[in-house]
């Protein structure tokens, strides 16, 4: 039984630069901190049973968004990470993150369930 190969598959090589066009860097904007919605929520899923405080939202580059999450940690004095524009602190700090947020300047920031 034959498969359809279609241009999903085609691989293309080119020694003249000017033959595929290269993707413009759009630079990314982060919002400013007034403007962000931002959740803080809890959650235990998927973590063996370990609590997290997530918060979720953030748009903008990533590296604005690891620094806001080594900002929430060091200042919750707990261990977490980034990813995926996600912010994850250990433990259960959902109050402690939104007052720190709020102190920071982020009015939109709320708390998920």
């Amino acid at each position: 039984m034959k498969k359809n190969i279609g241009f999903e598959s085609l691989i293309m090589y080119s020694t003249n630069p000017d033959a595929v066009p290269q993707a413009e860097s759009i630079p990314e904007i982060s919002l400013p901190k007034k403007e962000q919605k931002l959740i803080v929520r809890y959650e235990t899923k998927h973590r063996a049973g370990k609590p997290v405080t997530l918060v979720e939202g953030f748009s903008g580059p990533v590296a604005d968004c690891e620094a806001l999450g080594k900002l929430l940690k060091t200042k919750c004095g707990c261990g977490g990470s980034v990813k995926d524009q996600q912010i994850l602190i250990q433990g259960d700090m959902r109050q402690k993150v939104l007052d720190l947020l709020v102190k920071e300047g982020y009015t939109l920031a709320k708390r998920g369930n």
